[in-house]
């Protein structure tokens, strides 16, 4: 009882740090790190229960924080690893505990995550979980879905327009990585379509707002800035194609015919 008495203790002092603005989130670090040793203490798994555990509670509550702290630092690998623990509660123990107010908001970080780092299939995975009621009606995860769409269509306006009505604060994290994913697919097609764009053309293509910022851009893609303010895309010379064996082919058809007419 001591055990879970300190839990409890522990995850007060963690829920009040953060529902604190601003937050402390070294303290919430702090917090973090040492309610992970006391719950793995803890049995979580109820045995022959009807009602949910207070571990359980405190455990899904505690992972729930963890999700958004480690959104919060940019942590990519601690969100991962928290999220996937997180899911067991939202889907192995759902007959046991009443469903969290937060489970479509970071059910909906987790596929807006995937889409950003172009997980395509990882996030179709994922929404196959979901009630079709769900994907078509929740305001986290249907405008995920819109995102997606978005991208099938090559209608990257819309990316770059998305962010300003995201569903959560802490989805922004996440859409400025997909803006980028998707700013450097269209960076990859200017190289590809034009043989040279101007400056301020560039800029209106990759949705920047000044000339620094796509100036940085064309250096980190190694593109070639002329003293007129116009990119100049080299493009790597093709292997010449060899000329087609015009007479060869001719022969070797004919020859083909007339075995086709000797079978005939």
């Amino acid at each position: 009882m001591a055990k879970v008495d300190s839990v409890v203790s522990l995850y007060r002092e963690l829920k009040s740090e953060w529902n604190r603005k601003p937050q402390n989130l070294q303290k919430c670090g702090q917090l973090l790190d040492k309610l992970k040793v006391a719950l793995i203490k803890l049995s979580y798994l109820p045995t022959g229960a009807s009602t949910p555990t207070e571990e359980l509670l405190i455990a899904r509550d505690v992972l729930e924080i963890a999700v958004e702290y480690s959104v919060a630092t940019k942590d990519i690998p601690a969100f991962e690893r928290y999220i996937s623990q997180l899911k067991c509660y939202y889907y192995d123990y759902k007959s046991l505990l009443q469903e969290s107010q937060n489970m479509y908001k970071l059910l909906g970080l987790n596929l807006l995550f995937l889409l950003s780092v172009n997980r395509v299939s990882d996030f179709h995975t994922e929404l196959e979980l979901l009630p079709a009621e769900v994907i078509q009606t929740n305001k986290f995860i249907r405008p995920i879905l819109g995102l997606e769409q978005y991208i099938m269509e090559g209608r990257y306006n819309k990316i770059f327009q998305a962010k300003s009505s995201a569903p959560a604060d802490s989805y922004n994290f996440f859409m400025d990585i997909l803006i980028e994913t998707v700013r450097d697919e269209i960076g990859a097609c200017l190289e590809k379509s034009y043989e040279r764009i101007s400056l301020t053309e560039a800029a209106k293509r990759l949705n920047l707002k000044s000339v620094e910022e796509v100036k940085a851009f064309g250096k980190k893609k190694n593109w070639q800035l002329g003293q007129d303010n116009i990119y100049y895309f080299v493009t790597k010379s093709a292997k010449p194609k060899e000329p087609l064996p015009a007479v060869e082919l001719a022969e070797q058809a004919i020859f083909y015919a007339r075995e086709l007419e000797m079978i005939v």
